[in-house]
């Protein structure tokens, strides 16, 4: 690793690394703002098959999902779908997919549905959304980052419904939107049926979306 040979001025940029076989190509990095200098249009010009949110300027890096997760999140996006079509009016979205929570901040929820009066322009991200879902990746920064951090962030967008789908706990917890914070509608295990406000009617038999993840089902 080594740097460019030049000196260091009080306006000068940092001192960039230069590349050498074997490390990373540090030059195109250069090609991308820093962190924290990431804007909305940056961010949407992104062409990578890569989970990434946006907040506050940077760029977070989300795990790729597994199987496991896909098979959660596909079976959640069935049966919400199902529900929508035969009751009311709207979209179910399935992930990748990036939701607008305000300024310079975007999420991409496993599963969201969006009222009517949300879809603005079928070619750009939706300002906010209906309900959502989270299946929890495992690692303890990702579960901090479902549980804690985009339950503020999503309380703060004022979205009405967020559901996390929790395989390591084998639960399902329902906040919904009082106020200016979540309260817990209700926190579901196996043999119980997770129960929507926001979609009265709309119920999910806990047992059968972690059943939905199993090699033999």
């Amino acid at each position: 690793m080594r740097f460019v040979n030049r000196e260091a001025t009080l306006t000068d940029e940092p001192q960039r690394l230069v590349s050498e076989r074997g490390q990373p190509t540090w030059e195109v990095a250069y090609l991308f703002p820093y962190q924290g200098n990431w804007t909305e249009a940056d961010y949407l010009a992104l062409d990578t098959n890569r989970p990434i949110e946006l907040f506050d300027g940077c760029l977070e890096f989300l795990p790729m999902p597994t199987i496991l997760h896909q098979l959660i999140a596909q079976f959640l996006f069935g049966l919400l779908d199902a529900f929508v079509r035969g009751h009311v009016p709207g979209k179910v979205i399935l992930a990748p997919c990036p939701v607008r929570l305000g300024p310079g901040q975007f999420r991409e929820p496993d599963v969201f549905y969006l009222r009517p009066e949300r879809i603005v322009d079928l070619r750009e991200p939706p300002e906010g959304a209906d309900l959502l879902m989270e299946v929890v990746s495992p690692g303890a920064e990702n579960r901090q980052r479902d549980l804690e951090e985009k339950r503020a962030e999503y309380a703060r967008a004022r979205i009405p419904e967020y559901w996390i789908v929790d395989s390591e706990q084998q639960q399902i917890t329902v906040l919904v939107l009082d106020g200016t914070a979540y309260r817990v509608h209700g926190t579901f295990g196996p043999g119980t049926e997770a129960t929507s406000v926001v979609l009265p009617g709309f119920r999910v038999a806990v047992t059968d979306v972690f059943a939905a993840a199993q090699l033999n089902s």
